[in-house]
């Protein structure tokens, strides 16, 4: 295992002669890993012939303190995991100092609305933050691919527009999200859960896969009401949103239209813990 601290040294090695002319994929992550980022990490080990997973909790998509500080971090921990796929891949894990210099600030962006539905109208500045970040990294790392999980499909989304208006010459791929046997998608914040809420969490996927069986029988606004009298009469579960949108522009779903594709999404709050997950319908 190849471990990087300092972006310099990471960079000195990737443009070295024997290196640049090999397929390169990459991995951020934000630590504390699990089998949904393994699920990445070996996609890109099948699909390259050098991969970089980047270890690193960005401050700048915080819209919340006491996450930002809560969020754990085990990097001992984190490499071992990745070392039972490959003991070849190169670890990227910088200080905010080296990443950001000595300005920890994001950028402004414009990503044409995909930000301000759903998580942007709940987080305040978030995708700012993950778009700082993420362009940061693939100018730093400069991959031919870059794997993201499903999970976060907005993101992906923006990621995708993101690589599109800087014109960065990188391929993103999603990747399927990962779940626990009670169809819970994996996630770090997990961890901070007990685990009965692990257990009734899974109600989430639960409500996500009776939205998809009925979709198209029933209207939106009869799911999403259905959808809000199910976690209102969950006492563990909080909901914070419900939506169908078109997958290409997030837009909310009104009527039904037989071109487009949609996901189901939710955020809710189990134990003051933020979960989200989608589900594809069409």
């Amino acid at each position: 295992m190849h471990v990087f601290t300092r972006k310099n040294d990471l960079n000195a090695l990737l443009k070295g002669e024997k290196v640049k002319s090999l397929a390169l994929g990459f991995v951020p992550t934000m630590g504390a890993l699990h089998d949904g980022h393994l699920s990445l990490v070996k996609k890109a080990v099948s699909e390259n012939d050098l991969v970089v997973v980047s270890i690193f909790v960005n401050p700048t998509q915080f819209d919340n303190e006491e996450d930002f500080e809560k969020y754990p971090e085990n990097l001992q921990q984190d490499i071992r995991f990745l070392e039972t796929v490959s003991e070849d891949l190169m670890v990227f894990a910088p200080s905010k100092t080296d990443i950001y210099d000595d300005r920890i600030v994001s950028r402004s962006f414009d990503f044409n609305g995909l930000e301000k539905a759903m998580e942007g109208a709940f987080r305040t500045g978030h995708f700012d933050g993950v778009a700082t970040i993420v362009s940061l990294l693939l100018h730093i790392v400069n991959p031919q691919r870059a794997y993201f999980g499903e999970k976060d499909f907005q993101q992906l989304q923006i990621i995708k527009k993101l690589v599109e208006l800087e014109g960065i010459p990188c391929e993103i791929i999603g990747c399927p999200i990962v779940r626990e046997q009670n169809g819970l998608a994996k996630s770090s914040r997990n961890e901070r859960l007990s685990k009965l809420a692990q257990e009734r969490a899974g109600f989430i996927y639960q409500t996500l896969q009776t939205v998809k069986s009925e979709f198209g029988m029933k209207s939106a606004s009869t799911i999403k009401n259905w959808v809000i009298n199910a976690f209102n009469a969950n006492e563990l579960l909080e909901l914070e949103y419900f939506e169908i949108a078109d997958i290409e522009t997030l837009t909310p779903m009104t009527n039904k239209q037989e071109n487009i594709k949609y996901r189901a999404f939710i955020a809710a709050y189990v134990e003051g813990i933020r979960l989200i997950d989608n589900i594809a319908l069409n």
